[in-house]
């Protein structure tokens, strides 16, 4: 029943927006400076556009951002409370299909944030869900980091993410994507054992695609699983 619930939901999705291909399915990629990118290190973005092209994947990016690797919504040195903050403002500007969520940064372990995280990835999904009931949400477990004591919460949150999708009202719209799997901090970030350097980066949108291309067929996107 999930299953067939899924299909038609991604069947019903012919969303366009001025200034893309009439047909073209539409991603906002939504974090924190990951996803926006950066000076010192490498952003997923720099290669996931050419990866999807290549994979003939249609597509357009989408956000209230754009630099020379696509349209996003990332915002650099913000929390899971500050994007919940600023998503029905931008999911209202842009309406996209999927959503690439990938946000569990920029908090404390002393300050335990694993339930605020998941309260505001709740909101995020709820005012996307509200808005779009079509839409589909990859929500990210998030890439490890060696950045310690600091950043020793995120095993813990991506264990409780897990569960979110899977419990979740809303989980016929939600997409578990495990970014840490395989991400290794050591090999993967540059010298602050947060971002990723360009192995790293490209192992974020392998993940995606792999995602991605889980997704059924949709008649004129890119949705194109067999």
């Amino acid at each position: 029943m999930k299953c067939l619930r899924y299909i038609a939901l991604l069947m019903g999705l012919f969303i366009t927006h001025s200034g893309m291909a009439e047909g073209n399915s539409t991603i906002l990629p939504l974090g924190d400076s990951i996803t926006e990118g950066g000076g010192h290190f490498v952003c997923y973005r720099q290669f996931l556009p050419s990866k999807l092209e290549a994979a003939g994947l249609h597509f357009s990016f989408v956000g209230p951002k754009q630099d020379a690797m696509s349209a996003h919504a990332g915002y650099s040195g913000k929390n899971t409370a500050y994007i919940a903050s600023m998503i029905e403002e931008v999911y209202q500007q842009y309406p996209a299909d999927v959503v690439l969520l990938h946000s569990g940064h920029n908090s404390f372990s002393k300050d335990k944030p694993v339930p605020g995280i998941l309260k505001e990835t709740d909101r995020i999904v709820r005012a996307i869900l509200t808005r779009n009931p079509d839409a589909i949400i990859l929500v990210a477990q998030v890439i490890v980091s060696g950045k310690l004591p600091k950043y020793a919460y995120i095993p813990e949150l991506n264990e409780a993410l897990a569960e979110y999708v899977r419990t979740s009202e809303y989980a016929d719209n939600l997409v578990l994507v495990n970014q840490a799997e395989g991400f290794d901090w050591e090999t993967d970030t540059v010298a602050d054992k947060v971002h990723p350097n360009a192995q790293g980066a490209e192992k974020m949108a392998d993940t995606w695609l792999r995602a991605l291309k889980t997704l059924p067929r949709k008649e004129a996107g890119f949705f194109f699983a067999q």
